[in-house]
């Protein structure tokens, strides 16, 4: 066999591979999407799947098949995701624990900037502070005074060493130049109901957490992250409005594929994420989980997650969070 003919028939057989691929990307998709959620059922980052995937499926013609894989701060399931092919049909919807574990731990199984494409920014929550109604402050500026009057004294509670109301609480005191002390528990619900308790005067936690103690009296919210006010809970200012600014704790959502997606599913992927986040049903359902509605293209989300991880790095390394 001559040589021109050895050459012709490789380089028919690799326009068939790459005749074959952009055939298999123009038609994407063909069968049901896998949606990993990092954590167990129940929480907010399962309840926002749950509410986008319906409207995904029927503008993407498959069906979206919500899989919890929780585990190590959404760690094992973003490692499956990682290691999946990169065609599409492998997906991670996850909140702001991808972006602080870079700075948490430094064994992780992947690196987060290189190992997921970004697909869309999905949402933001904000974090709201809040204490115990026998707290001699009314508002943030009375907190914070107290707080500098007694260093030391007054206690913050957490979800957790490590966890987004802990760094919450780090980033308060960064911006206040406050010294006030972490106390730890075993998830959110426990610090709350610490605080309602009179364990610990305070904590950070999300609306749909806070809206009902706050209304029956059982807590009192001073202030929230965000640039405007929540709808949900319209008397409770944001820390800029009451004097304190740089406590940007907001939580966000996001949904990333593994590294090296063709860039035409991606932008498939984007189109129909804002489509859908477009619609006013869903932005609705959306507000009462105590979330705004982001979207935006790719390059939007890639630059979020570059500037939280580096703002989270920078707020562990200055307070000396560790984690086991």
């Amino acid at each position: 066999m001559s040589y021109l003919n050895i050459l012709g028939k490789a380089l028919l057989s690799v326009s068939m591979v790459l005749f074959g691929a952009a055939a298999s990307a123009q038609s994407w998709p063909t069968k049901p999407i896998r949606l990993v959620i990092p954590f167990a059922p129940g929480g907010g980052t399962d309840i926002l799947a749950r509410v986008l995937a319906p409207r995904l499926s029927e503008l993407l013609g498959q069906p979206i098949v919500v899989d919890n894989k929780p585990g190590a701060s959404s760690i094992i399931g973003s490692q499956i995701v990682a290691q999946a092919p990169a065609d599409g049909y492998t997906l991670l919807m996850v909140d702001s624990s991808i972006l602080v574990n870079p700075g948490l731990r430094n064994n992780l199984p992947y690196d987060t900037l290189k190992a997921f494409t970004p697909i869309s920014h999905l949402a933001v929550g904000p974090v709201i502070l809040v204490v115990n109604p026998s707290v001699p402050a009314q508002n943030l500026a009375e907190l914070v005074k107290l707080a500098k009057a007694k260093p030391g004294e007054l206690f913050y509670g957490s979800g957790g060493n490590g966890a987004s109301t802990h760094l919450a609480g780090e980033l308060f005191k960064m911006a206040a130049g406050i010294n006030i002390g972490h106390a730890p528990f075993k998830g959110t619900g426990e610090a709350m109901a610490a605080v309602m308790g009179g364990q610990v005067p305070m904590t950070f936690t999300g609306i749909s957490s806070a809206k009902q103690p706050v209304e029956a009296g059982r807590l009192r919210a001073l202030a929230m992250t965000g640039d405007r006010r929540q709808p949900s809970m319209p008397d409770v200012p944001t820390f800029a409005e009451a004097g304190l600014k740089g406590v940007d704790a907001s939580s966000h959502w996001g949904l990333l594929g593994p590294a090296g997606m063709p860039a035409n599913i991606v932008n498939q992927l984007n189109a129909a994420v804002n489509k859908v986040l477009a619609e006013t049903a869903i932005q609705t359902r959306v507000a009462g989980l105590g979330f705004d509605v982001k979207g935006g293209p790719p390059a939007d989300h890639i630059k979020l997650m570059e500037v939280e991880i580096e703002k989270w790095r920078k707020v562990i390394q200055t307070a000396g969070i560790k984690v086991n």
